[in-house]
């Protein structure tokens, strides 16, 4: 099991220039994991889509449904002190310290390209480049 971010649950339903190594991401581990966060954060994406007409209502919906599918039974929620010790701890924000809390708690590893993550865990945070 891996955690992944937002952005890499985007890099897989919408075509762009980290596609082919998310796709390749889970054909080697399907396995992925979320904190609860990711769905408001997936959504704000697909709500940009929708603000740029790249997505029609029908489509941000439907990609919708395919990412909770995706994830079903692999989102968790994160103890709040956790996350807070790890914002006091670096320069990243609680939202994406939420990723790393989960993936401390299942003792894995988080694929993201956030620098700011890379940077700050790198011993939790793996690059999606680099997997």
């Amino acid at each position: 099991m891996i955690v992944v971010d937002s952005n890499v649950v985007a890099y897989l339903y919408l075509p762009g220039d980290h596609t082919d190594a998310a796709e390749a991401l889970l054909e080697r581990d399907g396995d992925w994991a979320a904190p609860l966060l990711w769905r408001s954060e997936f959504r704000n994406i697909l709500a940009g889509c929708l603000r740029r007409k790249t997505l029609s209502f029908q489509q941000a919906c439907g990609l919708q449904r395919e990412a909770e599918d995706l994830l079903a039974g692999s989102e968790f929620e994160v103890d709040s002190q956790a996350v807070m010790e790890l914002v006091r701890d670096s320069d990243c924000s609680a939202y994406d310290c939420e990723f790393i809390a989960l993936a401390t708690k299942l003792d894995t590893r988080l694929v993201t390209m956030d620098k700011k993550l890379l940077k700050a865990f790198p011993t939790r945070a793996v690059s999606l480049q680099s997997t």
